[in-house]
């Protein structure tokens, strides 16, 4: 399901669920916002602290489900991601928010609850947070584009580890990390027949491998409609080098598979992080000349 998009006049709510973050981080992120047309409302997370939490548990929960509850509040964008959405989920009421509908904003951490509300049968969007807002501004007006209703369509170079191929299919996915931690939760959902994203940053290569073998063995990458990689960021080796670069690990654990795969999608923890929908269905064209990515908003591409 597809929450309202938003128009000049909406309120939206900024939220940290995870990590501490300070006011000023998030500050330049409130002005783009404002200057959309649209109305914030930031939450007592941003800029408190607890340990490395923005604040408790109970606050965090009780600050996100306060937005979840609230008719008026059209989006919610977490501020920062780091660690403690996973702990959040079993933890929330969503049936106001079935109610009336709204947009999730996150990446990183925010992982396990885009996958939630995909599980829940609702759209969310993998992209920007309130403290990156101001790191690229493609990445920033694709997110506008698409909280306001506008298709968008993907293009770049290929990669010499491409698997070329057309399909349709539903985008599921964000953090690797993430993704292995959710299954089997009530949060996991079916990635067959899904349009497969994934990214990750600070995990050695030998963790890269694991986690991948994770989702092998847990039967999400046979069925795939497809695959797209996006960052691997600050990726760091042991003593010993492991062998093998993040493309070959992937490529390895899905050579009995014969979807199209496509390396290199600015998507994750870089300053470029593009806006992805999951749970929307996306046309995915991976040919020798490059790769081209489009949306598909009520039908039309």
């Amino acid at each position: 399901m597809t929450a309202p998009f938003l128009k000049s006049g909406d309120k939206v709510a900024i939220t940290a669920p995870a990590s501490q973050v300070k006011r000023e981080d998030v500050s330049k992120g409130i002005q783009i916002l404002e200057n959309w047309g649209l109305e914030v409302l930031v939450g007592s997370s941003v800029g408190n602290s607890f340990h490395n939490f923005s604040d408790t548990l109970e606050n965090r929960r009780n600050e996100l489900q306060a937005f979840l509850d609230d008719s008026s509040v059209k989006c919610i964008l977490a501020a920062r991601g780091g660690y403690g959405v996973s702990d959040l989920i079993d933890v929330l009421d969503f049936e106001k928010f079935k109610l009336n509908p709204k947009w999730i904003i996150g990446f990183s951490d925010l992982t396990a609850l885009l996958l939630h509300m995909n599980r829940l049968g609702y759209e969310a969007i993998h992209g920007p947070m309130a403290k990156t807002l101001v790191f690229d501004g493609y990445s920033t007006e694709s997110l506008r584009k698409t909280l306001f209703g506008e298709n968008l369509h993907y293009y770049w170079n290929a990669d010499a580890a491409n698997k070329t191929g057309k399909i349709w299919g539903k985008a599921v996915g964000g953090n690797l990390v993430l993704l292995a931690h959710s299954i089997g939760s009530q949060s996991d959902i079916s990635y067959d027949g899904k349009l497969l994203f994934i990214e990750e940053i600070e995990e050695k290569m030998y963790s890269i491998d694991r986690l991948i073998v994770q989702l092998k063995r847990a039967g999400k990458l046979k069925n795939l409609a497809g695959l797209v990689v996006g960052d691997f960021s600050e990726i760091g080796e042991v003593s010993v080098q492991f062998g093998s670069s993040v493309a070959e690990i992937i490529l390895n654990h899905t050579s009995d598979y014969h979807y199209p795969i496509a390396f290199g999608f600015q998507f994750g923890h870089e300053d470029v992080n593009l806006p992805i929908v999951m749970g929307r269905t996306y046309h995915l064209d991976v040919q020798p000349s490059g790769v081209t990515l489009k949306s598909s908003l009520n039908g039309v591409i």
